[in-house]
């Protein structure tokens, strides 16, 4: 390939020498001729010495384009689906973590139940993680007073006028209203809820009031669907 550069510099020094330097060559003026023919004279040269160092370690060389091949492939590909890629994902989150957010393609959110029978829902209620339990015999959302001070909602004495019916008995609880609560990409706000009084309740309840707001929900085998308005 050196030899092909060094040749078509050459050819065309001759070629510029015998027109004179006044006759159009293949249709180009002589300039022109000159600066494509330099232009490719050196392209050459400078593919030849990568030829030659490629060629020196060529097992390395071709494994190191091949290993390049198969990243940009899999960029393109990763690009090309990556819808595909994001549902299956959240599929295998929600497999692994039962409660987890899985949102589908239209809209809704699933969630995978747990171990002991029970879906337990992972959600956010004013920008914090809270987990809660499915339960459409509550009529209302209920949080634990442990919960609902670490979001410091924190109720008076005098406000627990609520009576409510708990595993554990009937109780009473405080009325509140929660900013938001999401529950992956379902989002509401100002959602009446219910502080328990501490120790009556273990865990959160997602309950009426906020069910109650959705387009609909139902319950498919070990998944629980829930569609957005």
């Amino acid at each position: 390939m050196r030899l092909a550069g060094i040749l078509i510099l050459g050819g065309a020094l001759l070629v510029l020498l015998l027109s004179g330097g006044e006759q159009r060559i293949v249709g180009m003026e002589p300039d022109q001729f000159a600066q494509l023919a330099m232009t490719t004279g050196l392209l050459t040269l400078l593919a030849a010495g990568f030829w030659h160092q490629f060629r020196d370690r060529m097992g390395a060389n071709l494994t190191a384009l091949l290993i390049w091949g198969v990243l940009a492939a899999a960029l393109v590909a990763g690009y090309a689906y990556r819808d595909e890629a994001r549902s299956l994902g959240d599929r295998m989150l929600g497999a692994v973590r039962p409660g987890s957010a899985v949102m589908g393609s239209d809209g809704s959110v699933t969630i995978t139940r747990r171990s002991d029978g029970d879906f337990h829902v992972r959600a956010e209620v004013n920008g914090q993680s809270q987990g809660f339990q499915f339960d459409t015999g509550a009529s209302s959302v209920v949080l634990t007073a442990e919960n609902a001070a670490g979001l410091g909602i924190r109720p008076a004495e005098s406000e627990f006028s609520i009576r409510v019916s708990t595993a554990n008995g009937t109780t009473l609880a405080a009325p509140a209203f929660l900013d938001t609560l999401r529950v992956g990409s379902i989002v509401e706000r100002r959602v009446p809820a219910l502080v328990s009084r501490p120790g009556a309740l273990r865990e959160n309840l997602l309950g009426m009031s906020f069910l109650d707001r959705l387009a609909s929900f139902e319950v498919r085998g070990d998944r629980l669907i829930l569609r957005d308005r």
